[in-house]
């Protein structure tokens, strides 16, 4: 199956690099939706199940200091975190390993293997994320540009561990050795695929911002403004939700892209696609 091979590994600039990343999803979206219902589908039933506790638990005015220090917000946030976590988790081990599969099978992408090879890799890729997230919120607290800085590498890191069958430490270790020297590049192209997937998500978050309005338009004409918790019914809690998923629906296509540059970044400072089609040309004659 080798109709329009798509190679990951080869140098592109950023623009190609998001370009292709599209081509990608447009060509493959059938078998790569259904791998991630297929094997992140649990993942994503927790997530919504933990949103829904947690908004419930928000419902009301959240400016309220004495419910946002309360216990049940704090157990529902950290619930939150941890089920993101292993969302995103599920997610890029997924995206990655169907990757994977197409490259070793020249464009075909075998679900069974994907399957097996996300569970292999689901608890490192874990570890992986918890210590990412540690680290960039402690560089968020250093003056925000340290926690900046660090993600470009630890993004890097997750397709290390997948394509290169690392550990975490070697994971890490390898997204810095990439990254350097090539820091701006890797950075703008994760900013402007976050924000191409940030716009279209917006569109299914239109439902919420015209509710949003409606509803404040209203509390002022009733002259009922100062109360906010009339902000924050069930119906504008249940299109927050709505819109919260779908954005994180959206979100598995940027391991595609992160991918892309993985492979750009590892050509630069290895060639190894060059060498592997240098020993193709050698052995077919």
């Amino acid at each position: 199956m080798n109709r329009d091979l798509i190679q990951f590994k080869q140098q592109r600039e950023l623009g190609e690099i998001i370009s292709v990343s599209f081509k990608f999803l447009r060509e493959n979206y059938k078998t790569y939706f259904r791998l991630l219902v297929k094997v992140a589908g649990p993942a994503f039933l927790l997530l919504i199940a933990a949103l829904s506790y947690y908004s419930y638990t928000t419902l009301g005015d959240p400016l309220n200091t004495e419910e946002f220090l309360s216990g049940g917000f704090l157990i529902s946030f950290g619930i939150l975190a941890l089920t993101l976590l292993l969302y995103f988790s599920v997610v890029y081990a997924t995206v990655f390993n169907l990757i994977k599969s197409y490259i070793e099978n020249e464009g075909e992408i075998k679900d069974p293997e994907v399957a097996a090879w996300a569970k292999d890799d689901l608890a490192k890729m874990f570890g992986l994320n918890i210590i990412s997230w540690i680290f960039i919120f402690a560089g968020m607290m250093l003056f925000l540009i340290p926690g900046i800085y660090v993600s470009v590498p630890l993004s890097i890191a997750m397709a290390a561990l997948v394509f290169k069958n690392q550990s975490i430490s070697e994971s890490i270790a390898e997204g810095f050795k990439l990254v350097k020297d090539n820091w701006w590049m890797s950075f703008l192209t994760l900013v402007f695929i976050w924000i191409i997937i940030y716009v279209i998500s917006l569109i299914f978050q239109l439902p919420l911002i015209i509710y949003t309005f409606v509803k404040a338009f209203t509390s002022v004409s009733e002259g009922s403004a100062a109360d906010m918790s009339e902000m924050f019914d069930w119906v504008y809690i249940l299109f927050s939700i709505i819109s919260s998923l779908v954005q994180y629906i959206f979100y598995s296509i940027i391991p595609i892209g992160i991918a892309f540059l993985y492979f750009h970044l590892n050509e630069k400072k290895n060639f190894t696609g060059t060498y592997e089609r240098i020993d193709k040309l050698g052995n077919n004659s």
